[in-house]
Parts: structure tokens; C-alpha cells; sequence
């Protein structure tokens, strides 16, 4: 090893096997420059919890939890870890950016990256709109699907991988349905700034996401351009998709309580103080669990009349004598 800068390359050159195309000290750099922008949003995305209640943080957790598992994909991508190396469908000799490399690197670092972080981006808009349980785990799991079969797609060097490329964009036609039906619809009866904010994130993070098949084809799925030209590629999107994303979902939910999007957030302190305070029904605003109307459950059943007796002295009634059976 000699020089100075980043020696990632060099130094883990004798880690697993290396395609004959891999990425360049440049597309190094920008890893570890994406690197750096998602661990800085995941500091001020915590810094920013304190700020509010611990019952109302779930949001600011997600999303500082997404930019972690990202900043980690990120470091591992840029020190040339995570990687395999495939043999390309489309060897392109005539080409200045791929010319006629037979094997080229493919990241599997980042498809463990998406399949943890993409769920997460979901499941901050489905809460944002107070969608039913049901429909997020459906969601989610299409979700699953989309990364998985885009993973295999790129693991494979036949044309085969066109079919799990199909998979995968049935899979983000479904979540598109989801977002812009089922989910706009319950944000849309919530109103206020949850129906901004799911509107605004929904629909960068759409535009997003439809970018990303594009991405695929032109590097693992076409092999058109080179690994440094796809890691700009998906940095810039990753950036936009978390990031930029988070922030404006922070941003959103500034005024934002859990409860008024339906999430029953309770300290297990405040549980604990009711169990031994029975007789402190509120405590900062909490309330004691149980099925209401409001929350599904069935109105109470109607009491029964009270039986009275009547005290009858000589001469009629006494007007003080009329006392309650308890």
C-alpha cells in the first residue's frame, strides 16, 4: 500500500473476489460520502426526538433508524465489502463506460440495506395516515417481495433475472396502489397536517422509488454503466429517498401527536402508576386502556332502575323519609 487518501480499495483487495468491473477510488469517495450525509441526519434526527414527549418520538425514531442502517450499507459499499461478483448478461465491447469486462460487482450490502430501510420508509407514511393493521402488513410484505426478487434479479446472469425485475415491479404497482387509494383515503379522513404530510412525502417518495428500477437496469440488470456511475446513481437517490424524505416527515409532524393518529403510546412508568394509583384515572393526559366507542369496542351495558324504600309514618308521608338501597 502506498500513497495517501483512501486506501479502501487496496487494503480489501483480499477480501473475497473482485469482478473484472468494480468501482474506482471515485466511486469510493462517494460512498463514504453518502456515508457521512446519512450518519449526520441519523444524529439530528435524535437530537431532534428530545424535543418532543417520549410517547410522541416513534416517528423520529424510525427515521434516524432508517439513516443508521443506511450509513452502515454506505461504509461497507465504499470500503468495496458486501459485494459479489457476477458474470454480466451483456458484455459490451464497444462500450467507454463497461467496455468488455466479463464479471462485474454487485452489492448485496445495499439490498440488505433496502430490505430493512424500505419497510421502515413505509411504514412512517402508512402510521402518518392512520391506516388499518391489515393493510400495512400487506404492504409491507409486497414491500419485501420488491427487494428480494430485485436481489436475485441482480444475482442472476441468464435473462432469467427479467423475470424477478417483473416481480419486483408488480410488487411497487401494489404499494403505488396502496399509497395513492386505500392509505390517501384515511389520510384524507384524519385531515389536517397528517394529510399534508402524507401527501407530500407519499408522492416524492413514489417519484422516488419508480427511479430506482431504471437504476437497476442500467447496472445490474443491463450492465450500461459503470459501478461508479451507478453508485451517483443510487446515492443521489438514497439521499432524496431518506434523508430529504425524513426530514420533511419531521418537519410535518411538528404539531403532530401520536394520539391524534390513532397510536396508543403509554409509558410503562404511567402504566405501573396506574396499577398502583387506581384512583388517578389522568395523569399528563393519559388515560386508563380499555374498549371504548371509540376504540371499537361496545358501549356499556344500561344500569338497572335503583330500588328505593318508602318510610310511611301515621298520617301520610314524611317528605325527608325516602332513603336508597346501596
Amino acid at each position: 500500500m502506498s500513497g495517501t487518501g483512501n486506501q479502501a480499495l487496496s487494503v480489501n483487495s483480499v477480501v473475497a473476489q473482485h469482478g473484472n468491473l468494480e468501482i474506482t477510488r471515485r466511486g469510493s469517495d462517494w460512498y463514504y460520502t453518502v456515508c457521512a450525509v446519512m450518519g449526520v441526519s441519523t444524529i439530528a434526527f435524535m437530537g431532534l426526538s428530545f424535543r418532543r414527549r417520549q410517547n410522541d418520538r416513534i416517528f423520529h425514531y424510525i427515521t434516524a433508524g432508517i439513516t443508521a442502517v443506511a450509513c452502515i450499507a454506505y461504509f461497507a459499499m465504499g470500503s468495496n465489502l458486501g459485494q459479489a461478483p457476477i458474470q454480466a448478461e451483456f458484455v459490451r465491447p464497444g462500450s467507454r463506460f463497461v467496455g468488455a469486462a466479463g464479471s462485474r460487482e454487485i452489492f448485496y450490502a445495499r439490498y440488505i440495506d433496502w430490505v430493512i430501510t424500505t419497510p421502515l420508509l413505509l411504514l412512517d407514511l402508512l402510521l402518518t395516515a392512520g391506516v388499518p393493521t391489515p393493510t400495512i402488513l400487506v404492504t409491507l410484505l409486497a414491500d419485501e417481495i420488491m427487494i428480494i426478487t430485485g436481489l436475485l434479479g441482480a444475482l442472476t446472469r441468464t435473462t432469467y433475472k427479467w423475470g424477478f425485475w417483473t416481480f419486483g415491479m408488480a410488487a411497487l404497482f401494489f404499494i403505488a396502489y396502496e399509497l395513492l387509494s386505500d392509505a390517501r383515503r384515511h389520510a384524507q379522513r384524519i385531515g389536517g397536517d397528517a394529510n399534508k404530510t402524507f401527501l407530500m412525502c407519499g408522492v416524492l417518495l413514489l417519484f422516488i422509488w419508480f427511479l430506482y428500477p431504471i437504476a437497476w437496469g442500467l447496472s445490474e440488470g443491463g450492465n450500461v454503466i459503470h459501478p461508479d456511475g451507478e453508485a451517483v446513481f443510487y446515492g443521489i437517490l438514497d439521499i432524496l429517498a431518506k434523508p430529504v424524505f425524513g426530514l420533511l416527515l419531521i418537519w410535518g409532524h411538528r404539531r403532530l401527536s401520536s394520539s391524534q393518529l390513532g397510536l396508543r403510546i403509554r409509558n410503562r412508568s404511567e402504566t405501573i402508576s396506574e396499577k398502583y394509583n387506581p384512583g388517578n384515572t389522568q395523569r399528563d393526559g393519559v388515560y386508563p386502556e380499555g374498549p371504548g366507542t371509540n376504540v371499537g369496542g361496545l358501549p356499556p351495558p344500561p344500569q338497572p332502575p335503583i330500588p328505593t324504600t318508602t318510610i310511611t309514618a301515621p298520617g301520610g308521608v314524611h317528605p325527608l323519609a325516602t332513603s336508597t338501597n346501596v
